[in-house]
């Protein structure tokens, strides 16, 4: 295990309790990584929590120096000095031909990617009793911060000047749950297809399991290169409690799914998010992601990070030892399968920034 693996680790359980104005300051509530700060840290890009709850009580604090030098410390004394943050784009300062500024559309994600919600509303969000409980996909829309519905035109034209003016390497377009049949695949597939006709950018599409299989076809066709299929927790009283509205999809209906999928994108272009600290077991996670490897799919562990303004706000994280032992374990599994996240066409693995599983993987 590498001690930049075990620093990280903990700094993404524990966040930061204190963090200068400059560079790009993440954002606080929406989808994908929210309340965190992307950093830069021996040269690896990661998010970081900074604006929970587990961030205030965090005994990490980073200031800069004089010389414009960042330095991360703890409350042991010890100090880290290769860290840097990253900077705000160029192509926030945009607006689109109808008026909305770009950061709107989309936001950068660690260092080079580019990250979009199509659809800000999910079909469960309304009712907390049915919602994911960790989510905050709508808060971002009450705070004005983006709009409800992107346009593939307008995905298209953030993510080339994303690619032009900022050296954007892939883009993650996730989605809401709209009340459909193909749970979010049509629009993902539209916006692909607008996006690459206009710049050469690998593409990552989330959504829910298509109930007709034929959508993984249209979106590769489309211009969808890699495919993420949540399952998030996967003990079924867990599920219940965590996902009630998600969890009527059963774990087999997945497994289908991902196996349809990779018959489609590949070995190794598949993925899913397996968020550690909502109470499924150290055994559990570990065996789900052993069989998601056999069938071709790349679980991508990630510690649960509470979101202010969410049921789950006040949510303790895993502790570090928790995530480190899951690390070594997958990695392994991952090593043995001959799946990784470097290879991956795009996506959040493909990013790595909200893990440190990567750095397990060697």
């Amino acid at each position: 295990m590498s001690e930049i693996g075990k620093i990280i680790t903990d700094l993404q359980v524990n966040g930061i309790s204190s963090t200068p104005k400059k560079g790009n300051r993440g954002r606080k509530g929406g989808a994908g990584p929210s309340d965190h700060r992307a950093l830069t840290i021996e040269g690896k890009t990661v998010m970081v929590p900074v604006y929970n709850h587990l961030s205030k009580k965090s005994n990490y604090q980073l200031s800069e120096e004089s010389d414009g030098q960042f330095i991360l410390q703890n409350s042991e004394d010890s100090k880290i000095k290769e860290l840097s943050t990253t900077k705000e784009p160029n192509f926030y300062s945009l607006k689109t031909k109808d008026g909305i500024p770009y950061k709107s559309i989309a936001l950068l994600h660690s260092k080079d990617v580019l990250a979009t919600t199509i659809l800000q509303k999910c079909i469960r969000f309304r009712n907390r009793e049915e919602s994911c409980q960790f989510c905050a996909i709508e808060q971002s829309l009450k705070n004005e911060q983006t709009i409800v519905r992107k346009t593939p035109d307008q995905i298209a034209e953030v993510a080339e000047a994303a690619v032009r003016l900022d050296g954007i390497k892939q883009l993650v377009m996730t989605t809401g749950t709209p009340n459909t049949s193909d749970r979010g695949a049509r629009i993902m597939a539209e916006a692909a297809k607008a996006v690459k006709a206009k710049v050469d950018i690998p593409i990552q599409g989330q959504c829910e399991p298509p109930d007709d299989p034929i959508w993984f076809q249209k979106m590769k066709d489309s211009g969808v290169d890699s495919l993420g299929m949540h399952l998030e927790v996967v003990e079924e009283e867990i599920r219940k409690k965590i996902l009630p509205g998600k969890s009527e999809i059963p774990l087999e209906r997945y497994y289908k799914s991902f196996e349809e999928s990779v018959a489609v994108f590949g070995r190794g272009e598949v993925s899913t998010y397996l968020l550690a600290g909502l109470g499924d077991s150290k055994e559990s996670l570990i065996n789900c992601s052993k069989k998601l490897i056999s069938i071709g799919v790349y679980p991508f562990i990630v510690p649960f990070v509470p979101i202010a303004g969410t049921p789950l706000e006040h949510h303790p994280s895993p502790s570090t030892d928790f995530m480190i032992d899951i690390y070594q374990s997958v990695s392994h599994l991952l090593n043995e399968g001959n799946i990784k996240s470097d290879e991956m066409s795009a996506g959040c693995a493909k990013c790595g920034a909200c893990s440190a599983l990567s750095l397990f993987e060697s």
